[in-house]
């Protein structure tokens, strides 16, 4: 089977007057359709940065990034990308914000419209519809942001600390319903995040950075039993905090 996700020997460094800082170093991984990775390492590291390498935003300077077999700049595939904010614009209701790609690349139609319509009402936006962002509370706002990212039909989806302005309640509950709608549509995804806890809750795969520049340390496959299929569930795990130690492990012997 094609990786959905292929990246090989991946580098990237900054330029600027100063000279040339060297952010990732030979980075490969691959991502199975539907898998969801979990990247973590210290600050600096250079996740965020491998997100915009994933998107196209930025080129690598050695090596490739496949989707689906193809180059990423030539590959028929979709990115979708969640940032920190959600970024939704205040004069403008969900439905319409929600609608914001689709506009913008002129395939808002009857039919995609009622699509939207089931979404929200499938994330528990229903009756919010003619809302302003600043009626929802903020998870309910990053559910918005999720169906507009999601509307688009992303083959792979970019997630750059999408819960991290949340408090922490809220947090635990957005991700537990943002988990649940990636696992039902089978998205293929990658989750930046400095939170170890979310990591292992979420992901099938931990791929753990080297400070700067960063490279892979260590990818970690994460495996919890069938009654165990959600976040909020799989931190109650007595192999949660195996987990935690193992990749807090890897962490501090960096320090």
């Amino acid at each position: 089977m094609t990786p959905k996700l292929d990246v090989n020997g991946v580098s990237f460094s900054y330029h600027t007057l100063e000279g040339e800082t060297l952010a990732l170093s030979d980075i490969s991984f691959s991502l199975s359709p539907g898998e969801f990775a979990a990247v973590v390492g210290p600050s600096g590291c250079g996740k965020s940065t491998l997100l915009s390498l994933l998107c196209g935003l930025s080129k690598p300077d050695t090596g490739q990034i496949l989707l689906d077999g193809h180059l990423l700049r030539q590959s028929p595939s979709d990115t979708g990308y969640m940032l920190q904010k959600d970024h939704l614009f205040p004069w403008r209701d969900i439905l319409s914000n929600v609608s914001l790609g689709l506009e913008i690349q002129n395939r808002l139609t009857p039919k995609t419209t009622a699509r939207l319509k089931e979404m929200l009402s499938a994330y528990g936006l229903e009756g919010f519809e003619h809302a302003r962002p600043s009626e929802l509370s903020g998870g309910m706002r990053q559910r918005a942001a999720l169906i507009r990212t999601l509307a688009l039909e992303p083959d792979l989806l970019l997630l750059d600390e999408p819960f991290s302005a949340l408090d922490y309640q809220t947090r635990l509950s957005v991700c537990d319903d943002i988990s649940s709608i990636l696992r039902s549509t089978k998205k293929t995804a990658v989750l930046v995040t400095h939170d170890l806890s979310e990591a292992i809750s979420i992901a099938d795969r931990i791929i753990i950075l080297t400070p700067r520049p960063g490279r892979i340390k260590k990818i970690l496959p994460i495996h919890f039993p069938a009654d165990c299929a959600t976040p909020l569930k799989r931190r109650n795990c007595p192999e949660f905090s195996g987990y935690f130690n193992a990749v807090w492990k890897e962490l501090k012997t960096d320090e």
